[in-house]
């Protein structure tokens, strides 16, 4: 029973995208955004319930899970983690004493993210009709992650899909250690997801739909527009970030986070003398409601610059944004970003560009949530270069650890020629974690 607890966190990663007639508790340790309980069968007896170290213990482990962790970045927090020391004899020596404080925790796991697609896309490239769709791995990942010195958590995070080369195949996503003793200042230090944006933070398991938002994908720097090698939103740096004004219901009234970061992503080195300033603030006036801002101020180089004829040595990213979002067994999210910043690999490339979306996703039954989004991005900041994603998305989670997910989308693409302006897309993803 105990090794069936340790791994009831993983659901609460699949409980934000299926439906849950018991979801949310009040704690006296989370931020500012509901604490989810998923539902499960392995509910303790009334025997495991009369054990309260057995019970501490689980929860220590549960709220060191790598989801649970996940959660907690995307602001969608669970009861905070606590040490379980080990004992100490009378005599013991510096060397127990020391290591009882270390009091490690670590867990292995990982999760992969399968996917078929089918589409009726027109577009032509090189004289041929691009592909319309197969068999697809969005992501092969594994981790470690755990505490310790009580309040210093660690993760490493591996992305081991794809064929091996520059930005490819294996590679490290996530490699940070945070001090998180205090509510109001927490500070992370190494390889981690930029805090720019509502929705960057949340893990694929979390988002909802088959994919991220355009503005994410553009301007949060998933996959961003400016010509940045693949990055997932992610890039080294340090951050300091914190939660003020607890209410009586746990949660807290206001949270900020600000970072400085190399401005090269994931996995290089800085290459100019320039820093990426990254922060936002929200303020939750009810709990599981944020409603804030973001900004960005940085420079990225270009590693390929060979012709100043036809691309840029560097370019600005200068961006900010606004956006809400509400957790609970309703989901509401809603951003919009504005961005200056030219494309590295084209020197005629508009400089300006911008995106929103705005998300609802519905309990419809147990274990099953259906999301809608309106999904738009303007490459040149002109409505000739709107593209407009409408997207359903059907999830139903199948025991602890297996998300199906059945996706459509329709995209309009205003300044296509036809007929290529329009194209549906329907998609069959599968989540399983391990």
């Amino acid at each position: 029973m105990k090794k069936n607890r340790l791994i009831i966190s993983a659901i609460l990663a699949t409980t934000l995208t299926a439906a849950s007639a018991n979801n949310v508790h009040p704690d006296s340790e989370t931020m500012n955004t509901p604490t989810l309980v998923a539902p499960t069968d392995d509910q303790p007896n009334s025997e495991e319930k009369a054990n309260p170290a057995a019970e501490s213990a689980d929860v220590n482990h549960a709220a060191s899970d790598f989801i649970a962790e996940e959660a907690r970045l995307a602001s969608i927090n669970l009861p905070r983690w606590t040490p379980s020391p080990t004992p100490l004899p009378a005599n013991a020596t510096t060397g127990q004493k020391v290591m009882a404080k270390f009091d490690p925790s670590l867990k292995f796991g990982g999760y992969i993210v399968g996917k078929y697609s089918i589409n009726d896309s027109k577009e032509i490239k090189n004289g041929q009709r691009v592909s319309n769709g197969g068999f697809d791995l969005r992501f092969v990942r594994l981790y470690a992650n755990g505490y310790c010195f009580k309040d210093f958590y660690y993760r490493f995070q591996l992305e081991v899909n794809g064929a091996p080369g520059e930005d490819k195949g294996p590679r490290i996503v996530d490699a940070f250690v945070e001090w998180q003793k205090l509510d109001y200042l927490r500070i992370k230090f190494g390889q981690f997801k930029r805090s720019f944006g509502f929705e960057n933070p949340y893990s694929p398991l979390l988002v909802g739909m088959g994919s991220y938002s355009q503005a994410t994908m553009k301007l949060a720097s998933i996959n961003d527009r400016i010509g940045e090698h693949k990055s997932s939103g992610r890039d080294l740096g340090v951050q300091v970030q914190g939660d003020l004004f607890k209410a009586q219901d746990g949660h807290h009234w206001f949270h900020y986070q600000v970072g400085i970061f190399n401005g090269q992503g994931i996995n290089h080195a800085d290459k100019d003398r320039t820093k990426d300033f990254i922060g936002g603030a929200w303020i939750s006036p009810v709990k599981n409601l944020c409603i804030g801002g973001f900004g960005w101020s940085g420079r990225y180089v270009n590693e390929k610059f060979t012709d100043p004829t036809k691309q840029l040595s560097a370019t600005r990213r200068d961006r900010w944004g606004l956006g809400l979002k509400y957790e609970d067994k309703w989901t509401v999210r809603g951003e919009y970003m504005s961005s200056k910043g030219g494309i590295v690999s084209n020197i005629n490339a508009p400089k300006k560009s911008d995106a929103w979306y705005a998300m609802v996703g519905a309990p419809l039954f147990k274990n099953f949530k259906l999301y809608g989004r309106w999904d738009c991005y303007r490459d040149a900041k002109t409505w000739n270069s709107l593209q407009t994603n409408w997207g359903l998305s059907a999830n139903y989670n199948l025991g602890k650890n297996l998300i199906f997910q059945a996706n459509y989308t329709f995209t309009d693409k205003r300044g296509t020629p036809k007929p290529a302006n329009h194209v549906n897309t329907f998609d069959v993803q599968v989540y399983a974690r391990f």
